[in-house]
């Protein structure tokens, strides 16, 4: 469509006619007209009115499956590896969540026997609890300490229960603090 010069007044007069019956600027959004109110007067609508039918989307199987049910040899190739999968797993071994942890010891003071605390210590015996290394830190004023390390199983020993038993040989152990826990 040609205007013609738009700097000369004809090339004006003749876009504005043009203009005089087209709207370009009115309208709300989303409100759709007739392609005749925004384009030349004398073009027929040929668009398609209103949108597509939602019956069409659902026809449409974009993974290439020609039917819905499973066929017998796939129902039972798929029950045969669920099967052999779950006898795998069920043959594999479960990991077993364990920590290990330094303990500090404190004795009530420099006369106590270290040697008696320590035996003590390590007569609390539990299913997942491994007694490692031990040594004597000092702490002050001639007064050590035990810092021992044991293995503990997760599920089976928990701090709190080693804390209650060692604390309970009250005539050496004054009291018990857990220096470091780390999960193996």
């Amino acid at each position: 469509m040609g205007f013609g010069d738009l700097k000369s007044p004809a090339g004006l007069q003749v876009l504005n006619d043009y203009l005089a019956d087209k709207s370009y600027i009115e309208g709300l959004p989303g409100v759709k007209k007739a392609l005749g109110k925004y384009g030349p007067a004398n073009v027929e609508d040929t668009t398609e009115s209103g949108a597509t039918d939602s019956k069409d989307d659902d026809d449409i199987d974009l993974f290439g499956s020609d039917d819905e049910e499973e066929s017998e040899e796939a129902k039972r190739l798929r029950e045969e590896r669920l099967a052999q999968y779950e006898s795998k797993k069920a043959k594999k071994p479960t990991l077993v969540a364990k920590s290990s942890i330094l303990l500090d010891v404190k004795p009530w003071d420099d006369e106590t026997d270290m040697a008696k605390l320590e035996e003590c210590v390590r007569s609390v015996q539990a299913d997942g609890l491994v007694w490692g290394c031990s040594k004597l830190v000092p702490v002050g004023y001639g007064i050590k300490k035990l810092q021992i390390q044991c293995v503990v199983e997760d599920d089976k020993v928990g701090t709190d229960m080693l804390e209650e038993q060692i604390t309970a040989f009250d005539e050496y152990v004054q009291s018990m603090d857990v220096a470091a826990f780390n999960k193996i």
